[in-house]
């Protein structure tokens, strides 16, 4: 597999194609910061199509282009930044829209009771990740929607392969604990919701 420094540096002289495998290998990872983001509000797919964008004509002043991966996750945070600040006034007068989720072939099979049982524990998760602390939530998001490994997401953040794993079991088991917390709360009837155990 070429590395990504020949990438950038076949895409700064005029590869276009080069730029597009970097695209595929890091557009799930763009995506899930993206949604990180402004995913409730519905504009994951323009901010990622923005950063990548924004990538291409900056990537020139990328320093060390063996850590496009850290690179392109700030573009793609300030991306993101950008598009909030820009749609500021008008989403502090609106409800901010659920998080999408692909309807599956399971949901497709269940009936109403089950999908609406499912979509509130999602929702209780989701409440659960954004009650993280910040340096948290991003590997928690792009470990359980868009399902990088370890190594995946640090070479996306930058940081060690260590690390990930360290902030992965941390936020586990606090997501473990908050979701006991809220189901014994606010549910005592129905099971604890089981938090999935990271892939390594």
């Amino acid at each position: 597999m070429i590395d990504d420094a020949e990438l950038v540096r076949r895409t700064i002289d005029g590869d276009t194609e080069a730029y597009g495998q970097l695209v595929t290998r890091y557009q799930s990872a763009v995506y899930a910061t993206a949604y990180y983001y402004v995913g409730r509000h519905g504009a994951v797919e323009d901010v990622t199509q923005d950063a990548f964008l924004a990538g291409y004509k900056s990537l020139a002043r990328l320093k060390d282009p063996a850590l496009f991966g850290p690179w392109i996750k700030e573009v793609t945070s300030r991306t993101a930044a950008n598009w909030l600040r820009s749609h500021g006034k008008r989403l502090n007068s609106e409800t901010p829209l659920p998080h999408r989720r692909q309807v599956d072939i399971e949901d497709a099979r269940e009936g109403p009771a089950q999908v609406f049982e499912r979509a509130e524990r999602i929702e209780r998760v989701q409440r659960a990740i954004d009650s993280l602390p910040e340096q948290y939530r991003l590997p928690v998001v792009l470990r359980y929607l868009q399902d990088l490994n370890y190594s995946e997401i640090a070479q996306f953040t930058g940081m060690t392969r260590d690390e990930v794993r360290g902030i992965l079991y941390r936020a586990g088991r606090q997501l473990r604990q908050v979701l006991a917390e809220h189901d014994a709360r606010d549910a005592p009837e129905q099971g604890d919701v089981d938090w999935p155990r990271a892939r390594k």
